[in-house]
């Protein structure tokens, strides 16, 4: 049997498997270079403007490859989209998003027309000016919302507007406003801040798009604490997404830092010494480290120590021990026995040295010094150094 390397790429037809398809939520086929997977089945996934998409019964058998562009069933009329996946991999994904395939299902038509796609791009090209007027015609009418986006169906027919909205909306005064002004069948859908910001797309801190908008299909709720337990900065500024909520981001690695911190004691147990008590201040989970303060709420006499010394001190608490230091490596700075002795005397005790080494050079060592007797010197043609009573004023 002959192997081939095809670095990635679908060589079972022009288009490949991921070619001519936009990157929003973009599905890598990877049973695409399978035969018999393209056959399993006549349903297709057609994508339409940004996030949209949707999943069509391939009911004339017409032969259609990703990339594309095709006329399919809508309520009313037909909608524009293009083909971004065929073959067995449909029939997963549409069991995971819960999608029957016995339940009715829309079909396509056929492939589009030049007729088709340049009706398609002139009603694309209002989508703009129309969400423009629509938010003003919002806006005197008083409504809370905000109408971030409008889709033109592919022949013109229908506009769908999303908006945002905190509280309930009753917006049925601005259908009828919306319908008189742009003639088109109006359909109102309410998204979340994160769908908006997927369906607008952009760039994140980290340089690469929008996870909402590249791959994300399911939004989970984020919550501080998922900050808190990577040891992250609660800072709003950058813990917030483009959203203006917290970033999805978030939720990546939590589950691999609560299994990583299993191992280390609780944050809520204090280490108590001899001299005082510790409380948790850090935790390193990468050094297998964590820091301890004197005090509870500002950073004092911090020590860092492993988390098996932790564990030690702990059950030596338990046992109504405390040890001398929290820290095993940590040793009391006392300087030795001869160097205490000097560092109690006095600044000038220097001077009193000076003077003893001066009558030993001078004086007679076998000649007892005693205060008020001369000193002579046994050195030859040397003076004799006459000593004064500073007590009496007399000189000897």
């Amino acid at each position: 049997m002959e192997y081939r390397l095809y670095n990635g790429e679908c060589h079972m037809n022009s288009k490949g498997c991921c070619k001519n398809q936009c990157n929003k939520l973009n599905t890598y086929d990877w049973l695409c270079d399978i035969p018999e997977s393209q056959q399993a089945t006549d349903y297709v996934e057609v994508q339409f403007k940004n996030t949209r998409k949707g999943y069509y019964l391939n009911s004339n058998k017409l032969e259609l490859a990703i990339g594309d562009v095709v006329a399919v069933e809508s309520t009313p009329g037909h909608d524009i989209g293009t083909v971004t996946m065929t073959g067995r991999l449909v029939l997963l994904q549409m069991k995971k998003y819960r999608i029957r395939p016995d339940a009715e299902v829309r079909r396509v038509y056929r492939k589009a027309k030049q007729t088709d796609i340049e009706k398609f791009e002139e009603a694309k090209a209002k989508e703009h000016d129309t969400m423009i007027r629509s938010r003003k015609i919002a806006e005197n009418l008083g409504l809370q919302m905000k109408i971030g986006d409008v889709e033109y169906q592919g022949d013109g027919n229908k506009a769908i507007f999303y908006y945002i909205a905190d509280e309930r909306v009753d917006f049925r005064q601005l259908i009828k406003d919306l319908a008189e002004a742009f003639r088109v069948r109006i359909e109102m859908k309410q998204i979340g801040a994160r769908q908006e910001a997927g369906r607008i797309g952009g760039i994140g801190p980290c340089g690469r798009e929008l996870c909402c908008s590249g791959w994300m299909s399911n939004f989970v709720s984020v919550s501080t604490g998922a900050a808190r337990l990577q040891d992250i900065s609660l800072n709003p500024q950058k813990l917030a997404g483009q959203c203006a909520k917290l970033k999805c981001c978030l939720n990546y690695e939590v589950d691999d830092y609560m299994e990583a911190q299993r191992k280390f004691p609780s944050r809520e147990i204090p280490l108590e010494t001899r001299d005082m008590t510790y409380y948790h201040f850090k935790t390193d989970i990468f050094k297998d480290q964590m820091q301890y303060s004197t005090d509870r709420h500002i950073v004092a006499n911090l020590v860092t120590i492993s988390s098996e010394r932790a564990y030690e001190v702990i059950n030596m608490n338990k046992k109504g021990h405390k040890p001398q230091f929290l820290n095993v490596e940590e040793k009391e700075d006392i300087p030795p026995k001869e160097y205490q002795d000097i560092l109690e005397e006095s600044v000038s005790r220097f001077d009193s040295l000076k003077k003893k080494k001066k009558n030993r050079k001078f004086g007679n060592p076998n000649q007892s010094n005693q205060p008020g007797q001369s000193v002579q010197s046994n050195q030859p043609n040397q003076p004799k150094i006459v000593k004064k009573n500073t007590s009496n004023g007399n000189t000897y």
